[in-house]
């Protein structure tokens, strides 16, 4: 088992969550983040929306999968949540041991 962890836009979210059901994960956490942009003094477009850099609301979902799952899973979020734009879309795997 591993923890898929993706830092993704929140304009996203919904196309993530609809594909990963289609992958048949139904069960997810989703964390609303806020964090730094690498480049500050950059203006950033999201929804028609423009603003300079510096704090920035993210998502992160966190799914547990089965080892034979997560080349999906990851295949599936990247699809759906890359786009051209910098930190748009950022997966983290870590092996998954125990549930209390």
């Amino acid at each position: 088992m591993k923890v898929i962890e993706a830092i993704i836009r929140p304009a996203n979210l919904e196309e993530v969550k609809l594909a990963l059901h289609k992958m048949g994960i139904e069960r997810i956490t989703v964390c609303q983040l806020v964090s730094n942009g690498r480049k500050r003094s950059k203006a950033i477009i999201d929804r028609s929306a423009e603003y300079m850099a510096g704090l920035m609301t993210k998502i992160k979902v966190e799914i547990v999968a089965a080892d034979e799952m997560v080349g999906r899973v990851i295949e599936t979020i990247g699809n759906v949540a890359r786009t051209e734009r910098n930190g748009d879309c950022l997966i983290f795997i870590r092996p998954f041991s125990d549930a209390i």
